[in-house]
């Protein structure tokens, strides 16, 4: 009785803390569900796909609705009008990061992707000086991605046309890319190190998109106690920070102040410069935090998207013969793919751009932040207030795309088949926040799936009318189902 007396206080408690945080929030928030006590909107969203969710939303409330995860507010920014007018035209104050207490506890607010504040703005500037200096967006670095594309022809040619899982494949290649320019080499597909850490990036990348990773997110302080999901996820991460640990203390016995190598090189002579700041951001943490944003933002979205693509173009083999054929004519089979092919290849183009769109690999991207109070569309956001932006409502808007659930490459082509460019083209955020390696990511997407097609017959298990592209994980990210192929050299 005595116990049961304890819970009815505490739960009492409970729900006039919420009361009194959602009557005392400052500013004018949009309107939106009404919230249960403790528990906010999270009974009305589908954990599985939170995209459905918030279109069947926006078509109640508006594009400008609050939605309370737990006792937080967090509001939801739906169409690409609405996201357009905060990222781009209200950019900076809409720059913040908004908490994503699955990460936070590991990474402390530190690196790129999940920092804030200053420590974002000087990591962030000094990581794309540093990427450039090391060929991103130039010569170099496409014929580092072309080098790495002939090792992985060859790793597919060892399949001997067997029916394989092509996962791990193509999680190597992007990640090699980014090992030589974090640590100058490449690792060897054999090398067991190297599958350890793509193991571990997978795993991470499944438990991320489960419904467990969400309640974490929305209840950190009690569910931080439990056992779940979560306590592997912030064990991946730690291991991926020893390992990048390893990495860096190896770089600090050999490393010449004058004569960097990579990124690490070029961090570490930034921190002996900024030794007697104590408020340096350039710091061992940061450092790691870092690298962790690159390989995990970097690799495995990359290869979570060449994956998705091999099982669409499986699913329409007329989509992948048109751009075979486009291939042949203008590649021919005697050289490698380049950058400048995409000039003179729109339908390729096209092809990658709508393999992004209609994945939908990020539905909300990571949530944002306002920097200052802002009165946005008729209401008052106080500051701090997280925004969660429906990039998927702008992917898969039907004005823009005419069939926004059909995959159709010709969602990028004009009349005359030449590419057309789209302002809804948002896989990679907008604004401020875009993402950092945007530029590495399409060249790889681009030159990589290029590649394969130039070189193999794509043959499937089953008849393609049955094959399913219907992910299996719709949360943080969106994860394709597992299947299996052929690889047959041509």
């Amino acid at each position: 009785m005595a116990l049961f007396t304890v819970l009815v206080i505490c739960l009492s408690c409970f729900i006039l803390l919420f009361l009194w945080n959602r009557n005392n929030t400052p500013g004018r928030l949009p309107p939106g569900p009404t919230p249960l006590p403790i528990l906010g909107n999270i009974l009305q969203l589908d954990p599985k796909n939170l995209s459905k969710s918030l279109s069947k939303l926006a078509e109640e409330y508006g594009p400008v609705f609050t939605l309370y995860f737990g006792l937080k507010p967090t509001v939801v920014l739906h169409g690409f009008e609405v996201v357009k007018e905060a990222l781009i035209d209200n950019g900076e104050v809409f720059s913040g990061r908004g908490s994503i207490p699955a990460f936070d506890h590991n990474l402390q607010g530190r690196g790129v992707a999940f920092s804030h504040g200053e420590t974002w703005k000087q990591t962030r500037h000094f990581s794309l000086m540093i990427l450039r200096k090391m060929g991103m967006g130039k010569k170099t670095i496409e014929d580092r991605i072309q080098e790495e594309a002939s090792c992985l022809v060859e790793a597919l040619k060892k399949t001997n046309a067997s029916p394989c899982d092509p996962t791990l494949l193509l999680g190597y290649a992007p990640c090699n890319v980014i090992c030589s320019i974090v640590f100058q080499n490449r690792f060897e597909y054999s090398d067991k190190k190297l599958a350890t850490m793509l193991d571990l990036f997978h795993e991470s990348l499944k438990i991320l998109s489960s419904p467990w990773i969400q309640l974490y997110n929305t209840f950190p302080s009690l569910m931080y106690y439990l056992p779940g999901s979560h306590n592997k996820l912030m064990k991946n991460i730690n291991e991926v920070k020893k390992f990048i640990l390893e990495e860096i203390k190896d770089h600090q016995e050999s490393f010449d102040l004058n004569n960097p190598r990579d990124f690490i090189d070029y961090f570490l002579i930034k921190m002996e410069q900024e030794k007697h700041n104590k408020q340096s951001e350039f710091t061992m943490d940061n450092l790691i935090a870092t690298l962790v944003d690159l390989f995990f933002g970097g690799s495995e979205t990359v290869s979570t998207t060449l994956r998705y693509a091999l099982l669409l173009l499986l699913k329409y083999p007329e989509v992948t013969a048109k751009a075979q054929k486009e291939i042949q004519n203008v590649v021919g089979r005697l050289r490698s793919p380049s950058m400048q092919d995409r000039n003179h290849m729109p339908y390729m183009d096209a092809l990658v751009h709508e393999v992004q769109r209609y994945i939908d690999l990020a539905p909300s991207g990571l949530p944002h932040a306002v920097t200052q109070n802002i009165k946005f569309r008729g209401f008052l956001i106080p500051k701090g207030t997280s925004i969660l932006t429906s990039l998927n409502s702008v992917l898969h808007d039907g004005k823009e795309f005419p069939k926004p659930e059909t995959f159709d490459p010709g969602h990028f082509l004009d009349e005359s088949e030449n590419f057309k460019k789209s302002d809804y083209f948002m896989p990679f955020s907008a604004g401020k926040r875009v993402c950092l390696g945007e530029g590495l990511a399409r060249m790889q997407l681009f030159l990589f799936l290029t590649t394969i097609l130039q070189r193999f017959t794509l043959k499937p298990l089953v008849d393609p009318k049955d094959i399913d592209t219907t992910p299996i994980a719709n949360g943080i990210t969106t994860i394709p189902p597992f299947f299996e192929l052929c690889f047959i050299p041509v």
